[in-house]
């Protein structure tokens, strides 16, 4: 049997006809820019969220340098982010004009942890990214709490995912935890739109309206500018397909997070390190990433059998060339990540896989380790 890493399409198929009348309705009202799409999106997503203000933006990459710059960070300032992410984590620092500083990740979850972040944290220190890996959650709570510094919640692959706040025992969804968080609604994502897009969420009002200025050009008008801004909207279409899909991210999600169970019934712990949801959480699976120490084979045989199978990260952040010029004399210390780097491997998950496409993946990891 065929099982591809991702299938976008099987859960789309059935809103052909609501996404086809959400797009010829843009087309016929004519404003395809910051319109009535992207302003009931906004309050719609903001509202799932559990949070006040969500405002639409290009991509998730701009979320993060828009959500670091609304912070105030800028020239000579660090910014802690782990190197066991997606680029764009990390490439957002920059063009602020601070500094990435590298930090380690817990084996199990790997996403950042309170002590992994404070062990990178310097006087310079102006925030954190952290990244809600694969759809785990993060402990954004005890990172505040240990750093008192403000934190980007990078929660573009944890759309669905959920966890209890310590503090309350409340539900909450990331994109609710931190000082603002980044979501990306690129088509893999667990909300993906039909192109790029993204938000940067936040409970702060002062936040927000900096976010709406920086993404318009610093200008709240487009008369008067108050700052060097960027050209970074959710355009109309965008936010008319995600109105479609945000009401079925919660069944989504809740399927995505049971493959969890799925695999391990059908005995992949046995074969693989299963990855571990984050203490509290329900982890609404982005990518489902285990590990082993024949990870490269098992990709190999796998896709020999049509399985889609593939590392996402096997060189970290910090050792892609252009994030050399960011380490200290002597490099950086991150045995996690290396190890994390050098043993993972995605296999399928969708918001729609079935019992026997799990079993296959079994069958063809057991096959692939056994020779056969």
């Amino acid at each position: 049997m065929s099982v591809p890493l991702f299938d976008t399409a099987t859960a789309l198929e059935p809103l052909r006809p609501q996404l086809h009348d959400a797009l010829l309705r843009v087309a016929n009202d004519g404003r395809f820019i910051l319109g009535p799409e992207v302003e009931a999106f906004e309050r719609e997503f903001a509202d799932w969220i559990g949070t006040r203000h969500a405002v639409g933006v290009a991509n998730g990459t701009d979320a993060i340098v828009i959500a670091l710059r609304a912070l105030g960070v800028g020239p000579g300032d660090e910014v802690v982010v782990p190197s066991f992410t997606f680029w764009a984590s990390a490439e957002a620092i920059p063009p602020t004009g601070a500094t990435p500083v590298f930090c380690d990740v817990d084996p199990d979850t790997m996403c950042v942890t309170a002590e992994t972040v404070a062990a990178a944290v310097t006087p310079r220190t102006k925030a954190i990214v952290a990244v809600h890996l694969f759809g785990n959650v993060a402990p954004i709570a005890e990172i505040r709490a240990r750093t008192g510094l403000p934190v980007v919640e990078d929660a573009a692959q944890a759309a669905g995912s959920t966890t209890i706040r310590a503090e309350s025992g409340a539900l909450a969804r990331p994109g609710a935890l931190g000082d603002l968080a980044t979501f990306s609604f690129y088509p893999s994502k667990n909300l993906g739109c039909f192109g790029d897009g993204g938000a940067v969420t936040t409970a702060d009002a002062n936040l927000a309206e900096r976010v709406r200025t920086l993404r318009f050009h610093g200008s709240a008008d487009k008369v008067d500018y108050v700052d060097i801004g960027y050209n970074s909207r959710l355009d109309e279409l965008q936010a008319a397909v995600l109105r479609v899909l945000l009401p079925h991210l919660p069944a989504w999600a809740t399927h995505r997070a049971r493959t969890h169970e799925r695999y391990r019934n059908a005995g992949l712990g046995e074969l693989v390190t299963l990855p571990v949801p984050a203490p509290g959480s329900t982890a609404a699976w982005h990518l489902y990433v285990v590990r082993s120490d024949r990870a490269d084979e098992l990709a190999a045989g796998l896709r020999v059998r049509g399985i889609g199978a593939r590392p996402y990260y096997r060189t970290p952040v910090h050792r892609q060339p252009p994030m050399a010029r960011y380490l200290p004399d002597g490099g950086v210390s991150l045995p996690v990540t290396e190890e994390l780097a050098r043993t993972h491997l995605a296999l399928p998950v969708s918001a729609t896989i079935t019992d026997q496409q799990v079993g296959a993946v079994v069958d063809g990891v057991a096959a692939v380790l056994a020779g056969r």
